[in-house]
């Protein structure tokens, strides 16, 4: 996959460093050469820009990016109209790092989805999320097994539990299964949330469009069904 990390702050450089290390292509972009020259040989590209002047942002190859994170976390404003460019530029898939609550209002009004906060997620989570097609969340009980929430497959919907068989071919269990729902925040724009479908699933439970799965098993297990 191709990612581009805008901002190569501490968090920044950790997630792409991550990213790389799993074998995608990553972009580092930041207005700092000391922070760019740092990485350099670390990532697979680096480039010194003004990510917020829009004529720089438009010489990034967005059009061929899967990814676009928006790193910045030393001035809400830069973060902000970095944000904002690749809202306007229709990026595939954007998320952008929140540094205080009202910045985090301020992103979610712009119509930003997917929100870090460095202070409670790692870089080694966020990599992770970000390389496990439908993966969302991840708690990692012990360097082997973890509990995870995905986005079912497309093709297990209309089939039943049992049918899937997570237990017997994939070797992990169903905790239980979340749906989204609609939520508005306070400046009256809609988003969608998880919450809780039902308590532990039995097998007949039909699986349905948009159902998330709140799965346990060793992290080998966990990756060959998300792949």
């Amino acid at each position: 996959m191709k990612f581009i990390v805008i901002g190569l702050g501490s968090f920044g450089a950790s997630l792409a460093e991550k990213l790389t290390a799993q074998g995608n292509e990553v972009m580092g972009v930041d207005n700092r050469m000391e922070k760019v020259n740092m990485l350099k040989d670390k990532i697979t590209h680096t480039i010194c820009i003004d990510a917020t002047d829009e004529a720089a942002f438009m010489s990034l190859p967005l059009k061929n990016t899967d990814t676009v994170i928006v790193a910045i976390g030393e001035n809400e404003g830069a973060n902000i109209m970095a944000t904002a460019l690749c809202k306007n530029h229709f990026v595939k898939r954007l998320i952008s790092r929140a540094i205080n609550s009202l910045h985090e209002k301020v992103l979610l009004a712009i119509g930003v989805n997917e929100i870090v906060h460095p202070e409670q997620e790692t870089a080694e989570r966020w990599s992770k999320k970000l390389c496990l097609n439908g993966l969302l969340e991840s708690f990692e009980l012990n360097d082997n097994y973890s509990i995870i929430e995905a986005v079912v497959p497309n093709k297990y919907v209309g089939k039943n539990l049992l049918e899937i068989g997570f237990r017997e071919k994939f070797n992990i269990l169903v905790l239980t299964i979340l749906k989204k729902t609609e939520q508005r925040n306070i400046f009256g724009t809609n988003r969608m949330v998880a919450t809780v479908l039902q308590g532990i699933p039995n097998p007949k439970t039909v699986i349905q469009e948009g159902d998330i799965l709140a799965l346990y098993g060793s992290n080998l297990d966990l990756k060959d069904f998300l792949r």
